[in-house]
């Protein structure tokens, strides 16, 4: 066994992979670029080394660097991990020819499977079912037009190379088979460098069924069973479950039987995954295979009991697998959900920024063994403070969950997303607790177009936000002015508690929901607030007390009832996490909107006495609207000055550290 390995890789991947070695007492080395310094997966290995700037190209996928810091650190093994150079046969034989072993296939059988039209022919072969499709190297458009009238629309083209959901277009009827071989064509070659295609039947209603195999030197091969993957968009996976839900016995041998053929027709070793695309009515057909081990493995672990890493470590090793197919055994029911930052009601668009507030259900970094309670599992590669940047995969964490049966798994994966908690950037719990929860995800009614066919359901139109969010949003910045007052020195002139000499203070707090007002009216009295909002009936008076306040959470009374959550403050976003939903309020500050009526005049001014503690901006730059400008202190708070519309900063008219009476002008603004 090895000693010491290197992980050609960086995120949650890393971190997974040396958790295994960590328990199997094999020392990691770690590669970084700029951009991850800090990153976890340098904090968990035993070494970690620069490789390079915050670009893959110049980093990750510099497999000279990689080669060269595994030889200098005494590496005997590099772990590529998935994406990157996992897949890469010149990285493989690099790393052979360099004295490393290369904790993957043999670059043979990588090639064998690199293209999707070479890897359809040898399946042919082995008498693994294909698509009916064209697969060959004629790439002529009129060609292969013919053939895509004689296999019958819809079809489907794809890119020979391709991967990702990248290069491949659903064409409905011949007429508009030529414009889309060229869009195809023109994907292809700049994602992959090549524009050969393939043409195949477009299944409708498809399912993604996929067997993880594993191989070892002395030619044994087995089935690890298999795993649902349906639930995709962009032709990227979103959730995956094992087992497939509906599979017989007999239809997953005939399935893990087709895939062992796959592997042991390219020489295959290690892990890998054999992709089938399924009808509903039980026939499959081979799809690809991925000749690494996949982002949903755990799945896979969770019903298994096994730790498919240590599998990969042994066999590299030289060792056989650990067991033969009939000791090998399929337990409960596992899910796992890709947290990513990204947009889901813009496309699904990629968030960047920092992770300012992480809360998660309560997790084991690493599980596999079975109770008779379910078990929580996150993969993770990041932590609160830590930036998801530009550079790669947006990925936050892979939450997984296991029970006796889909149900208590399904109750399980719905309690672990509502207490999940991100404030930073965009995520995608919401649109996970929607798909959770939907009529076709939780009765099994599984298809590759299934969020496409569901949009209604998935996307709702936006509803007013809950009472008790207001409340609690509003019980927060009442706290925190309270509590900066009495941080303050004993001035009456300073005091923020609403105190007053004949009768009580009124406010309005003018929250903004989705874009949309929603004001609520405050009634300061001794030790307790009076809340008014239209959804009260008759506009009625409730009492609002603080209960408790740790951090972030807070307890109130509101009426009669006890209302619960966590508030995270964000400049003038407010996220409140209530009953298992997240909402972002907007506070409209009018110390911070003070200058906005003056926008046009070019004025800025100061809305109270007070000093200049920051100029976030310079003379004569383009700003943004909202975005701020200046901080001042006054009543002991800080507050922002933010841009009333896009425009240009002309001259500050003030340095740090002056002091400014009210109505002063600030800075002088001209708008857009």
């Amino acid at each position: 066994m090895f000693t010491k390995i290197l992980i050609a890789n960086r995120g949650e991947i890393a971190c997974r992979v040396a958790a295994t070695a960590r328990r199997m007492g094999i020392k990691t080395v770690a590669v970084y670029s700029d951009a991850d310094a800090g990153a976890k997966h340098v904090a968990v290995c035993d070494e970690a080394v620069l490789i390079g700037p915050a670009a893959a190209k110049e980093s990750y996928l510099r497999a000279d660097k990689i080669i060269e810091v595994a030889l200098a650190t005494g590496a005997q093994a590099i772990h590529p991990g998935y994406g990157f150079l996992s897949e890469n046969a010149q990285f493989a034989q690099a790393c052979a020819k360099a004295g490393l072993v290369f904790i993957g296939p043999p670059a043979s059988a990588i090639s064998a499977m690199g293209s999707k039209s070479a890897a359809k022919e040898l399946m042919e072969t082995a008498q693994v079912p294909l698509v009916p499709g064209y697969h060959g190297e004629t790439q002529d458009a009129d060609f292969l037009q013919q053939q895509a009238d004689k296999i019958t629309y819809p079809v489907l083209l794809k890119a020979s190379a391709g991967g990702g959901g990248k290069g491949m277009r659903i064409v409905e009827q011949s007429a508009d088979f030529k414009a889309a071989l060229a869009s195809c064509k023109r994907e292809a070659i700049n994602s992959f460098g090549d524009d050969k295609v393939l043409v195949e039947r477009y299944l409708t209603r498809p399912r993604h069924i996929e067997i993880q195999v594993f191989a070892d030197t002395q030619g044994d091969c087995v089935y690890l069973f298999e795993r649902d993957c349906s639930v995709q968009r962009r032709h990227q996976k979103v959730l995956e479950e094992a087992p497939a839900p509906g599979m017989t016995p007999e239809r997953r041998r005939a399935m893990g039987e087709a895939a062992v053929a796959a592997a042991k027709a390219v020489g295959y070793v290690g892990a890998g995954t054999v992709e089938f695309i399924a009808n509903q009515d039980g026939s499959f057909y081979f799809m690809e295979m991925n000749t690494r081990l996949q982002v949903e493995h755990p799945v896979t672990e969770m019903i298994t009991g096994l730790d498919l890493v240590e599998w990969q470590l042994r066999v590299a090793s030289g060792e056989p697998l650990p067991l033969k197919q009939e000791q090998l055994q399929l337990s409960g029911h596992a899910l796992e959900a890709r947290i990513y930052a990204e947009n889901p009601d813009k496309g699904f668009l990629p968030s960047i920024g920092t992770l300012r507030h992480l809360h998660t259900p309560a997790a084991t970094e690493f599980e596999v063994s079975k109770s008779s309670a379910s078990i929580v599992r996150i993969d993770s590669g990041v932590r609160q403070g830590d930036a998801i940047s530009p550079f790669y995969d947006p990925m936050i964490a892979k939450l997984i969950v296991w029970g006796q049966d889909r149900q208590q798994a399904l109750a399980a994966m719905s309690s672990a997303l509502a207490q999940y908690q991100i404030v930073g950037l965009a995520s995608n719990v919401k649109f996970l607790q929607r798909l959770i929860a939907g009529k076709a995800f939780s009765e099994a009614d599984l298809d590759t177009g299934l969020i496409e066919r569901h949009h209604d359901t998935l996307f709702p139109a936006a509803v007013p936000v809950a009472i008790e969010v207001l409340a609690l949003a509003a019980a927060s910045l009442l706290l925190s002015e309270r509590n900066a007052a009495n941080n303050a020195d004993s001035d009456p002139w300073t005091s923020t508690d609403g105190w007053r000499l004949n009768g009580s203070l009124q406010r309005r707090l003018a929250f903004v929901d989705d874009g949309q007002a929603s004001p609520l009216d405050v009634t300061y009295e001794a030790g307790r607030w009076l809340l008014r909002h239209e959804q009260f009936e008759a506009q009625a008076f409730r009492q609002m007390t603080v209960l408790q306040q740790d951090g972030n959470a807070i307890e109130i009374s509101l009426g009669d009832r006890t209302v619960a959550g966590t508030v995270v403050r964000e400049g003038e976003q407010f996220h409140v996490f209530y009953a298992g939903s997240h909402a972002t309020l907007a506070y409209v500050d009018p110390l911070l909107h003070a200058g906005d009526s003056e926008a046009e005049g070019g004025r800025l001014t100061a809305p109270m006495p007070g000093k200049i503690v920051a100029l976030l901006v310079t003379q004569g730059e383009q700003v943004k609207k909202g975005a701020p400008l200046l901080i001042m202190e006054a009543m002991k708070m800080e507050h922002t000055i933010a841009a009333p519309t896009d425009g240009l900063v002309e001259e500050l008219l003030y340095a740090v550290g002056d002091q400014v009476s009210e109505s002063a002008q600030l800075l002088v603004f001209k708008a857009a």
